[in-house]
């Protein structure tokens, strides 16, 4: 069975907002590092809405495939890393993001996110994805 980190990354990878909000708890502690900007929200839908999917990758943003998912486990603090290649301004770029988050079996309950900022990919880096 896929762990929570892995479902989180799987549900942003689709830019399901239903599946990401149904992923965290009502009062979810979730702060997040991007290269401009520290966010930081208490609930799935400025989670899910406000931040991942209007700002991080909005509608302008064409996430092609989920490339990697890594996940594991920091003296009980769950973990997954995982890079996804979007399409942004005619160009592919790779993103990725490294989580450490609590559950409460199901749902997420804390999360920290720190993220590579969009990195623009060139024709040979395409094939080695």
């Amino acid at each position: 069975m896929p762990t929570a980190g892995e479902r989180f990354a799987q549900a942003l990878a689709a830019k399901d907002a239903a599946a990401l909000s149904a992923l965290l708890a009502d009062q979810i502690d979730f702060q997040a590092l991007t290269p401009g900007r520290h966010w930081q929200a208490d609930t799935p839908g400025q989670v899910a809405g406000d931040i991942i999917l209007a700002h991080w990758f909005g509608p302008g943003d064409d996430i092609k495939e989920l490339c990697a998912v890594a996940t594991g486990e920091v003296a009980g603090r769950e973990h997954v890393a995982y890079r996804l290649r979007v399409a942004r301004d005619g160009r592919d770029h790779l993103v990725e993001q490294q989580a450490y988050y609590n559950t409460d079996g199901e749902q997420i309950t804390w999360m920290r996110v720190l993220c590579s900022g969009y990195q623009p990919l060139h024709e040979g880096q395409l094939a080695a994805l």
